[in-house]
């Protein structure tokens, strides 16, 4: 039930946004002219920056399952990113792209079950660690712009907010694993099952602090890359900002619509970024739309090449991968690791 009641918030904010950005005539027909006079071969660059950055992230992947003793070649790695993309883009809920890679590298390596799903959550928290260091520089970077309007310096005290108890939630699941308290935890203790799956990563990580190394450095150009896409978006329809404007603005937007507050960062995204870049650099309201609109229309397209694939999509031993399959198999994985963490074992494959 309480599943359902976040979900139906969820799309009533969604659609609270939406409706609130399209909600002037006037500005819809400044968004249409825009549109027509746009520049559009500048979105061929931003899907080739993309590109680059999913392949950065196949290569930090592979090497976090390495690490698990799982390897997996490169192109069926790429693949199983790209589903996950495909339904990180079209499921309600930020976990969904997750589920389908901890399920279909199960697949690959149904001896090393633990591995995949620990492989995947270490993926995350490194991407998010990344992502701390390159909002905390571009806020800093900017800091007296930031701070000198409303919206903006609120903005930057929520990323602040986001930022802190992500970076705590992580400190204090380090510290359980360090200090032996898995079996100490007490039931009442609130996310106690995540921090349980968080040392459970820590510890097997452990003892591969270059591969873990090695990944957060190829997190930072994935990021960038990822940022650059809004910047295409802004050349493409003479916004006139350059890519600093838009790596101060990117890593802000993409922190905040981390959270699941609206569907896929829907409407969200696009508030923000009006919001954000109009009162940095009194960037029209239609502009600002557009520059959000067309950077995540740039995640869609390769998010659609991750559908194409599902479709076709065949495990190495043959079998058809339905979602529900997915999900059931990925939660039973979760509650064996949490509970081998809670009684203090060593994980099981």
């Amino acid at each position: 039930m309480k599943k359902y009641i976040l979900t139906a918030i969820q799309l009533l904010i969604t659609a609270g946004l939406l409706w609130w950005i399209f909600r002037n005539p006037d500005q819809n027909q400044k968004l249409l002219a825009a549109l027509k006079t746009a520049n559009l071969w500048w979105f061929l660059p931003g899907l080739v920056a993309i590109g680059a950055a999913l392949l950065i992230q196949v290569e930090r992947w592979r090497i976090l399952l390495r690490v698990q003793g799982i390897v997996v070649s490169f192109s069926r790695a790429l693949r199983i990113i790209l589903v996950g993309m495909f339904f990180n883009l079209f499921l309600i809920g930020a976990t969904g792209g997750d589920i389908v890679k901890i399920f279909l590298i199960i697949r690959e390596a149904p001896l090393k079950k633990a591995g995949a799903l620990l492989s995947v959550f270490i993926d995350r928290i490194v991407g998010l660690l990344a992502l701390a260091v390159i909002s905390a520089v571009m806020i800093l970077c900017h800091w007296n712009a930031l701070i000198s309007h409303d919206f903006t310096r609120l903005v930057v005290i929520t990323v602040a907010i986001i930022l802190g108890g992500s970076l705590g939630f992580i400190l204090v699941a380090w510290l359980v694993d360090r200090l032996h308290l898995t079996t100490r935890l007490p039931q009442w203790l609130p996310a106690r099952a995540k921090i349980l799956e968080a040392a459970s990563a820590f510890a097997e990580y452990a003892r591969s602090g270059k591969s873990v190394t090695y990944a957060f450095l190829l997190s930072l150009p994935a990021h960038f890359l990822f940022f650059s896409t809004f910047y295409f978006g802004a050349k493409a329809f003479s916004a006139g900002l350059d890519l600093s404007n838009l790596f101060c603005v990117s890593p802000i937007v993409s922190t905040v619509t981390a959270l699941p507050i609206s569907v896929g960062g829907a409407g969200l995204r696009e508030a923000l970024f009006i919001k954000i870049l109009g009162g940095l650099y009194s960037t029209p309201e239609s502009i600002a739309t557009l520059i959000s609109l067309s950077g995540f229309m740039m995640t869609v397209f390769w998010s659609l090449v991750g559908g194409a694939i599902y479709l076709l999509y065949r495990s190495s031993n043959h079998d058809i991968p339905h979602m529900a399959d997915m999900q059931g198999a990925v939660e039973t994985l979760e509650h064996q690791v949490e509970a081998n963490a809670a009684s203090g074992h060593k994980l099981d494959s």
